[in-house]
């Protein structure tokens, strides 16, 4: 199924990629719509005298930019024209946003509950595409609630729409799913699984032409017009006061004549190395940092070391250029107060969304900022010497091998089919979850498969679990997938028939390691190494004859030496065998296409920690795989066979 985005800032989102996508396109269907690609960390603005669509986004842990909605968009511009180096208070026009805020000077959004940040851009698109209109397209998620897709991708569905098209193919836009207009439904194509969409109105994205707005400086007192009065304001705006106050005094003694106005993170003064301090008032502490410029020259005045200082507002450019380049090094003037600025990973006493909050109005305020160095991963043991590798007790060999996929002479599509399913000559007033048409009628593929024997109106019953659909459904979603003589109910899921996938050759080795891991200090561990070399797209891959990328390989993998610690090893051996533990995709992580990705079966890759969430400890870690292991139709039972 998968799907494009949620809420801004929320953890774990199902996104598309994982399989194979279609080779082919309507003709015509080639991207289009697609906004100006804008560096994130600054204000974007559209040629001059040109009208634009604005579409505020924020990216996801995916790498994926996600769009506002329009009325939250109408809401931010107003901000913009009044402050652009204001905040944005989301929960005035969405109560489901109510603990984001949005930073217009340093271009990120900030979860106040979490503390939790993440970088927004402002996008522009054709007054005439989707957002212009007003135009959403969304599908349905698993809690049977809207999601809107990505916003190149509704702009491409809608152009689709409006030349008619029967269907559309999203492998263009690297991901693996096929629009389907007549039923109104999205299908992954290596799951077959479906989901509703649909189209609806909405309030259409505000329009612009020409620069942004003028800039203005931070001082107390600069909004116009009648304060808010939320808590949320009410707290920003208090503590703006604070920090210019603060600004204010501890310039006048330290830095008389230097201009008010500040640059966020384009300053010129450079914490030493291991110190973790920021301006302001409240004692002096340290701690190891990340040394992040913060504005305590004058604008337009050199740094130290030759480097110019950016404008005003640094309203233009990416977060990450901005604090680039700025290698010198001075110490901290004499007399000034310090606090550490830290805990953003949660890691400390001071809750991360005060540490966050703090680092936002301090940047906002012209105050350097130090933020604390995230502890490193221990993505790998100790060295270990050839004599002290073991074979896993209890597991034939060491090593396997895949190579190129052989097409076994296997029965035909309508065989397999009728294989595992037994007739309906009644069926239920029901939808055939495939084609989203009623049972009682024809399937939706009539006229777009024609097969011998099977006529349009007949129904089948799957044997295991009981589910219905058109025969001639079943059978274009066989034909859709890897046609290895299995099915599998797109439903609930029940494999029929032994599953294979479409991982490209490579090489798995396992072996014994005489370190623990974190959580199992009484078993020495199992290590697994994945290898699998660049090579060309075969017939079952998302573009056939195209070259495929494998980065990151060889990829090590860890288990406790225990007893359910093997079992899954020797369960993963045979998904291995089975081409079910990487395929060919989109990666999550980069965005690239047509490289080689992890299968919807995780592993733990961090030995001696758990930062990224795929490290030890994790006690429910080795019963969450077997679960995955079995969604795949390895189980316990296959190891008795």
């Amino acid at each position: 199924g998968g799907g494009f985005g949620r809420a801004p800032g929320e953890p774990r989102i199902p996104v598309p990629g994982h399989g194979t996508g279609l080779s082919c396109r309507p003709p015509g269907m080639a991207r289009q719509g697609s906004g100006a690609m804008l560096a994130s960390g600054g204000l974007g603005f559209p040629p001059q005298n040109l009208a634009r669509v604005v579409v505020w986004e924020w990216l996801n842990e995916h790498g994926r930019w996600r769009p506002y909605s329009a009325a939250v968009c109408h809401h931010i511009e107003n901000v913009l024209k009044e402050d652009a180096r204001g905040s944005v208070v989301l929960g005035q026009v969405d109560v489901q946003l109510a603990p984001y805020v949005i930073d217009l000077q340093s271009m990120h959004q900030f979860r106040q509950d979490t503390g939790t940040m993440r970088p927004v851009r402002r996008n522009f698109y054709d007054p005439s595409s989707a957002p212009g209109k007003g135009i959403v397209w969304e599908w349905e998620n698993d809690n049977s609630s809207w999601t809107p897709y990505d916003m190149d991708i509704c702009i491409t569905i809608q152009n689709a729409y409006e030349k008619q098209h029967p269907w559309l193919d999203l492998s263009s836009l690297g991901f693996c799913y096929l629009i389907y207009f007549s039923s109104m439904s999205q299908m992954n194509r290596q799951t077959q699984r479906k989901r509703r969409l649909r189209r609806r109105m909405d309030l259409a994205y505000p329009l612009t032409m020409g620069s942004i707005p003028k800039s203005q400086s931070w001082p107390v007192g600069a909004s116009t017009g009648t304060p808010c009065s939320c808590p949320q304001c009410l707290l920003v705006n208090s503590t703006r006061a604070a920090s210019n106050a603060i600004l204010a005094s501890q310039r006048r003694k330290l830095y008389p004549g230097a201009v008010r106005q500040s640059s966020t993170f384009a300053g010129a003064a450079l914490w030493p190395a291991g110190t973790g301090t920021a301006a302001v008032a409240g004692g002096t502490a340290k701690g190891e940092g990340l040394r992040v410029p913060g504005g305590a020259f004058a604008p337009n005045q050199n740094v130290p070391g030759g480097v110019p200082l950016p404008g005003l507002n640094n309203l233009n450019q990416p977060g990450t250029q901005r604090a680039a380049g700025l290698g010198a090094r001075a110490t901290v003037p004499p007399g000034v107060p310090a606090l550490p600025v830290k805990n953003l990973n949660g890691t400390g006493p001071v809750h991360p969304a005060l540490a966050g909050m703090t680092g936002i109005l301090m940047c906002a305020a012209g105050l350097p900022v130090c933020l604390t160095r995230a502890p490193k991963p221990i993505l790998h043991p100790p060295p270990v010497s050839k004599s002290d590798i073991k074979p896993v007790p209890g597991v034939n060999g060491i090593c396997r091998k895949t190579k190129k996929k052989h097409l076994k002479k296997s029965k035909t599509p309508e065989d397999v089919v009728r294989r595992y399913i037994q007739k309906v000559k009644n069926p239920p007033d029901e939808d055939c979850t495939i084609c989203m048409e009623r049972l009682v009628t024809s399937s939706g593929y009539e006229g777009v498969l024609s097969h011998r024997g099977i006529k349009p109106e007949l129904v089948g019953k799957l044997g295991k679990c009981g589910h219905m659909y058109h025969l001639l459904c079943l059978l274009a979603m066989y034909n859709n997938g890897n046609k290895d003589g299995s099915l599998q109910c797109p439903t609930c899921k029940a494999i029929y028939g032994e599953k294979t996938g479409t991982q490209p050759p490579g090489k798995m080795e396992f072996h014994l390691i005489p370190h623990s891991l974190p959580g199992y200090t009484d078993s020495k561990t199992i290590r697994i190494v994945y290898d699998i070399p660049t090579g060309i797209q075969g017939p079952e891959h998302p573009n056939p004859g195209k070259k495929f990328t494998a980065r990151g390989f060889p990829r090590h993998c860890y288990l406790p030496d225990n007893e359910k610690g093997r079992k899954v090893l020797k369960l993963l051996i045979v998904a291995w065998d089975r081409r079910l533990i990487f395929t060919i995709g989109t990666s999550n992580t980069t965005g690239e296409s047509d490289t080689v990705v992890w299968n919807e079966i995780h592993h733990k890759t961090e030995f001696g920690s758990n930062l990224t969430g795929h490290g030890y400890p994790d006690p429910n870690y080795l019963d969450n795989v077997l679960a995955e292991l079995l969604a795949q139709g390895v189980s316990e039972a296959t190891l008795k066979d």
